[in-house]
């Protein structure tokens, strides 16, 4: 009986880290540009609606407010895109890579709606939105380093500050705003989900000196943020 021949496996090409680099420039532009598109709906619904709803229900100080805090939502979106992309990068444990870039989907979801409801309130993203997304992913890329445990423990700790920002939001928005509220009510809850996903996988609390660090950053992009 005729020995068979075995059988080849077919050729994969390997992912290189130039192709790496070239994956996330390429998402790095879609962020900046306003290309990306959201995974789920927009939880104000149709975007085309605001117009209508602002004209009638808010005052131009108000619009001029709430504009101001969807930027900082916008540049905080920015922000976590970057961060956990950065964190994924050298990230070589597949379930906490997953972790990761479900939480930057996710995020990717809220940056669409903030610029959703800029667009509608006839206000601009933050110009600096380069420079925020460069910083992020590089401080992604080092926290990376630093082992898993305080890589998701950057992870929660962001998160958490995110949640306390966002609450803050929910108190300053004019009280008709029901369709701010409700995008930055769903990004919340999301974030939420976020820190206790990045806690039940492990995540260390960061020193404090690290944690007074990311709020002093945090205060420097959201009165920027609020401005420009």
């Amino acid at each position: 009986m005729a020995e068979l021949a075995p059988q080849r496996t077919p050729w994969a090409r390997r992912t290189s880290r130039l192709d790496s680099i070239l994956i996330e420039l390429g998402r790095a532009i879609q962020v900046l540009d306003g290309s990306v598109r959201a995974g789920r709906p927009n939880p104000a619904g149709p975007a085309q609606a605001d117009a209508i709803d602002d004209a009638a229900s808010l005052t131009p100080t108000e619009v001029h407010h709430v504009a101001g805090l969807m930027r900082v939502n916008h540049v905080g979106e920015i922000c976590a895109q970057a961060l956990y992309r950065g964190q994924a990068v050298f990230c070589r444990d597949a379930a906490i890579h997953q972790v990761l870039v479900h939480a930057a989907s996710e995020e990717v979801d809220h940056l669409v709606w903030c610029r959703q409801r800029l667009d509608t309130l006839h206000h601009r993203p933050s110009i600096f939105n380069p420079l925020w997304y460069l910083g992020s992913f590089s401080l992604g890329v080092i926290a990376s380093r630093a082992g898993i445990p305080y890589n998701l423990g950057f992870m929660a700790e962001t998160e958490r500050q995110v949640e306390e920002h966002l609450e803050g939001h929910l108190r300053a928005l004019p009280a008709h705003d029901t369709r701010s509220r409700q995008i930055i009510t769903q990004m919340r809850d999301d974030e939420i989900g976020h820190r206790t996903t990045a806690e039940k996988h492990g995540a260390r609390r960061l020193p404090g000196p690290i944690r007074l660090a990311m709020r002093a950053m945090s205060r420097v992009m959201t009165v920027t943020a609020y401005r420009i």
